[in-house]
Parts: structure tokens; C-alpha cells; sequence
């Protein structure tokens, strides 16, 4: 069974750093793209970045470029969204997410909070 957790949420003062992390189970950790999205109440879920497998690199939001990297501990099966000159615009829901096989999944969310 697929499972994503994403963990490392929280309240944070604009200009602030949070660092949220993604455990993953139930596929081949190291064959498959990891996705980072995020959504404030009342819009869509937007896509933040992700890590392509094998080395194959990274792609961002405009919104984030230069202020959030995503990196991947393959030992670890974790994903990670490094935060960094957090603006009240960031504040969301965070979510990873993985598609295998044909099948999109998506962890329970991590809410952070960035204040004024």
C-alpha cells in the first residue's frame, strides 16, 4: 500500500525557514518522481516543485525559485521541502505526492503558517 506523511509543518514569522518532510512506503522509492503542492484556503492546489528519480534534477514554482529547494534521502525513503524567506503568501496545507502506476497519491498534508 502506498503511503506519503508529510510531517515538519508549523507557524513561522515571515523571513523564517521551515524544512517539511515526506516519508514514503508501499513503492520503489528510488524509481519514481516525488511532487510538492500546496493549498490556502479557498484556492486550488498548486504545484510547488518536484524531484525527478535518479538524479535527474529538480523544477520549481515561479513563485518559490530561489526560496525553496527539494532534495530526497533515498536510505531514508523521505522527500524533503526545505523552506526558506517564508512570506504570509506561503501559508498553506502542504502535500507530496507520488504517481504510480497510473494512480495519483497524495499524503494527509502538513499546515504551515507564516505571520506578519
Amino acid at each position: 500500500e502506498v503511503q506519503l506523511v508529510e510531517s515538519g509543518g508549523g507557524l513561522v514569522q515571515a523571513g523564517g525557514s521551515l524544512r517539511l518532510s515526506c516519508a514514503a512506503s508501499g513503492f520503489t522509492f528510488d524509481d519514481y518522481a516525488i511532487g510538492w503542492f500546496r493549498q490556502a484556503p479557498g484556492k486550488e492546489r498548486d504545484f510547488v516543485g518536484r524531484i525527478l528519480n535518479g538524479g535527474a534534477g529538480t523544477d520549481y514554482a515561479d513563485s518559490v525559485k530561489g526560496r525553496f529547494t527539494i532534495s530526497r534521502d533515498y536510505a531514508k525513503n523521505t522527500a524533503y521541502l526545505q523552506m526558506d524567506s517564508l512570506q504570509p503568501e506561503d501559508t498553506a496545507i502542504y502535500y507530496c505526492n507520488v504517481f504510480f502506476r497510473g494512480k495519483e497519491y497524495w499524503g494527509q498534508g502538513t499546515q504551515v503558517t507564516v505571520s506578519s
